[in-house]
């Protein structure tokens, strides 16, 4: 066997044609379109010479005006057969490949590639390991073109009686559809062996392939061939079905919803609805997504009442006897639902009324609203709207988005299962606004009787009728509701319980409670009423009887403890002992100056947890007439100090004051518990008072509390929370209370054991306050 260095070489100069995207080997005719001017220009040269031409391939085939780095230097030298020219100035050539050649040089660029090239001559011998490499690519070709099927089996009978090596390779590998860069490695192996071997290993690949593709085009055949089946034993199901008039499972899904739409019995426009979407859903491929959403907006329809309703207990003494039972005290309340209920009777069809409890935290205001449901005999579902910033939590969703739910009011009524439930809303002052809407404004529709009958939401799209509902909100403040809001609602307030009421509350509801809870027996806790007494004024200080609920709870958890760490029978709790269970007590009773002093006055106020008690005190001390205010005071409350100084300072004389006093004394207003923020119109007649008091050096009356807003000229203006106010002067041993004259009314809420054990003084000027509160100078 010759090296590839011994072959034959001849140097010739040709024309070069740079082809794209094709490549012509020795033995194969082909036709070629030329239509680039510098390959017109060389097919022309070419033939006015022999009709000998040099073809090479583009590594780009995009490039339209290839460089000598653009083209492959190993191609094939051709000779033009036939040439025929086309419209447009394109020519199609027929051209046979004649042998392997390498680009020496170029030699001229314009106007056409001249090269000179070195041609290399075909090798004929047959070692045994080429023929070795010949059987084994005449096989895999065989096996190749049988697995393709886009190779006419004729070539396979030309191959096989193919003797040259070269050859072989040459004529295989013009049939194989491959990439340039495969093509163009078996045209530069000018040796025979070479050649074979690498066509051997691309032959190997694209069988891989080939077999790849026979497995997935399988695999897709077999699923559309099953697809196919399950579709035509469907269809064949439904002609059975039919015949033995039965029905298949979509039509029986459809036919049960029809029947369920008829019996829910429906608002007739929303009947036609329902039965629309079964239309849609009947008419809908079994796994189309959409399915899903009818199905779960047609089960909502069915799910809710629209005609269910409970029947209400009028019995007025019944219902009087519930409300008894579960609450102690809220007379008001009680008065108003039982109001209602003898309306219903005589009235039979009555808008459900939208009452609003406000009052701090712990006064039941959650409970009573079960307890309405239970005198009513009706179902109770409650709703916090704490935290809701969403104007969907109420409206709902709109179907079209993913996921989409009805909005809570129809969950609940959907929970309540019944159109005509107790609904409670608690928390309104809670709810709050972003980006995604307002939810307060949502609110409106559903609270205000007059829209309420037709309430719609955006995920069931028909309207319901909610003015059966009896509504119910719960608030600690009335000024974060919305005004539009609160216009809709009847308030009640519920003040906060007396002493005597918590006592009774404590002893009729509280102790049995935690005792059940606790799992102690009524005999095995033995607790007196002075006991309970104590807990209330020296362990809690609120309104309401959360606070004391945990303290008996408390002791019921130290109780079951001894009872089964020592075997007691029974726990007694006495004064002497409550220390051991609960410890030292947390606030001191009576909170009330111990005796009368220069500077310093009883004010009360009024906060969300209740009233309470606010001690001012002020001091004067030479100084340049400055005016200290401290204690965390909010605007209103520096302003009331600033009114009651320049008070002072305009009666000054009347009080025996000093005239200058203002330039020659530093007076401090401080109110204490600095760290707790403090506002409000209540506190200016009390500064009014602390300051005379200071600067008369007269002792202002240790009994005596006092609210009241005062004006420049002395006139005293009323104020509110009256009752939670008076409750906290009790509560801290106080025994006559200032208020202002235009606040008579609001004296008929307090409660008559408190009204008399206090004295009230109603005042219209300063005057008056000042000759009540301090001491005759």
């Amino acid at each position: 066997m010759t090296d590839q260095s011994d072959a034959a070489k001849v140097t010739k100069t040709l024309p070069l044609l740079p082809l794209r995207g094709i490549l012509v080997f020795p033995y194969m005719v082909i036709h070629l379109d030329v239509g680039r001017e510098k390959s017109v220009k060389a097919i022309e040269e070419t033939m006015v010479q022999d009709r000998i031409i040099f073809l090479a391939t583009q590594k780009e085939a995009q490039t339209d005006e290839p460089g000598e780095n653009d083209i492959y230097h190993t191609g094939t030298v051709a000779e033009v057969k036939q040439l025929l020219k086309l419209p447009g100035g394109t020519i199609r050539i027929l051209v046979e490949g004649l042998a392997r050649a390498k680009v020496v040089k170029f030699l001229e660029h314009e106007p056409y590639f001249k090269v000179e090239i070195e041609e290399y001559a075909e090798q004929h011998e047959v070692t045994p390991e080429i023929e070795a490499l010949m059987r084994s690519l005449v096989n895999q070709f065989e096996q190749y073109v049988k697995m393709s099927k886009r190779i006419p089996p004729e070539t396979v009978i030309t191959v096989v009686n193919l003797e040259d090596p070269g050859r072989l390779a040459d004529i295989i590998v013009s049939h194989l559809a491959l990439k340039t860069e495969d093509k163009q490695r078996v045209l530069e192996a000018i040796e025979a062996k070479k050649r074979l071997e690498i066509l051997c290993e691309i032959l190997a690949k694209e069988m891989e392939i080939l077999e790849l593709e026979r497995k997935i085009n399988l695999r897709v055949r077999k699923q559309m061939e099953k697809t196919q089946k399950e579709y035509y034993l469907r269809e064949q199901l439904k002609a059975i079905q039919k015949e033995l008039g039965e029905k298949d499972e979509k039509t029986a899904e459809t036919e049960e919803y029809r029947a369920k739409i008829k019996k829910a019995r429906m608002p007739k426009e929303v009947e036609e609805k329902a039965l629309k979407e079964v239309e849609r859903l009947d008419k809908m491929p079994p796994m189309a997504a959409e399915s899903g959403v009818i199905r779960t907006y047609l089960d909502w329809l069915l799910a809710l009442p629209w005609r269910k309703t409970t029947r209400d207990r009028l019995d007025i003494n019944q219902a009087e006897m519930v409300l008894n039972e579960d609450h102690y005290g809220l007379d008001k309340v009680k008065e108003r639902i039982l109001e209602y209920l003898a309306i219903r009777k005589l009235a039979k069809k009555l808008k459900g009324p939208i009452l609003c409890f406000v009052g701090p935290p712990g006064v039941g205001k959650t409970s009573l609203a079960k307890s309405i449901a239970r005198a009513l005999e009706r179902n109770f579902v409650r709703m916090s709207l704490g935290g809701v910033r969403d104007e969907a939590e109420i409206r709902g969703h709109r179907r079209t988005y993913v996921g989409a739910m009805p909005g809570r009011i129809i969950q609940g009524i959907k929970q309540a299962g019944s159109r005509n439930p107790v609904f409670l809303l608690d928390e309104i002052d809670k709810m709050s606004m972003d980006f995604r809407g307002d939810p307060s404004a949502a609110l409106l529709e559903v609270l205000d009787p007059e829209q309420n009958n037709s309430f719609s939401d955006h995920y069931i799209e028909s309207p319901f009728d909610l003015s059966d509902v009896m509504f119910i909100t719960t608030a600690n403040a009335l000024h974060p509701v919305p005004r539009p809001l609160l216009d809709r609602m009847e308030v009640i307030y519920i003040s906060g319980y007396t002493e005597e009421e918590k006592v009774q509350i404590a002893r009729r509801h509280l102790i049995p409670k935690q005792l059940k809870e606790h799992g102690l027996k009524a005999g095995q806790l033995q607790m007196s009423e002075n006991v309970i007494r104590k807990i209330i004024r020296e362990y809690t200080r609120e309104a309401g009887v959360r606070n004391l609920e945990r303290e008996i709870a408390a002791i019921c958890r130290k109780a079951a403890r001894q009872i089964v760490q020592k075997n007691q029978k029974r726990v007694k709790v006495s004064i002497q002992n409550l220390e051991q269970f609960l410890g030292i007590p947390s606030y001191r009773f009576g909170v009330a100056e111990k005796e009368d002093e220069v500077g310093i006055a009883t004010g009360l106020a009024w906060t969300e947890t209740g009233g309470d008690v606010l001690a001012v005190e002020v001091t004067v001390m030479k100084g340049t007439g400055k005016l200290t205010l401290t204690g965390k005071l909010g605007d209103v409350m520096k302003e009331s100090a600033q009114a009651a100084f320049s008070y002072i300072r305009s009666k000054a004389s009347e009080l025996k004051i000093d005239p200058d006093f203002y330039d020659k004394y530093d007076t401090h207003i401080h109110v204490p518990e600095g760290a707790i923020p403090k506002d409000g119109p209540s506190a200016g007649i009390t500064m009014a008072t602390a300051l005379a008091s200071a600067l008369t050096q007269r002792k202002t009356r240790r009994e005596v509390a006092m609210t009241g807003e005062i004006t420049l000229r002395g006139r005293v203006l009323p104020v509110g929370g009256i009752k939670e106010k008076v409750l906290a002067a009790h509560r801290a041993g106080i025994k006559v209370v200032i208020l202002p004259k235009d606040n008579k009314k609001d004296l008929e809420e307090i409660p008559q054991k408190v009204k008399s054990k206090m004295e009230f003084v109603l005042v219209e000027h300063m005057d008056e306050v000042l000759a009540r509160a301090l001491q005759e100078g």
